[in-house]
């Protein structure tokens, strides 16, 4: 198991628990691009998909990094470990 899988299973594992690197880090490996919002918003884009993370500490909301798998899901292919 790499590195980015094992990341990846203990977000979805703890999704309370997830820094907002972490997070920043998953989406990118999945082809996202941060672009800065206003204040401590962040926008991630790929494509027509767009996700707003909010910069915080110590953690990120979880409602923001179940989002954030729900759209990583949904762009994997069916094949394709994500």
């Amino acid at each position: 198991m790499s590195r980015r899988e094992k990341l990846l299973a203990r977000i979805r594992n703890n999704p309370r628990s997830v820094t907002y690197d972490e997070l920043a880090g998953v989406l990118e490996w999945h082809g996202f691009e941060c672009r800065k919002g206003k204040g401590s918003h962040r926008i991630f884009k790929r494509g027509g998909t767009k996700i707003v993370i909010v910069w915080r500490k110590p953690h990120v909301h979880s409602n923001a990094v179940k989002e954030a798998l729900a759209v990583i899901d949904s762009l994997s292919e069916p094949g394709e470990i994500a």
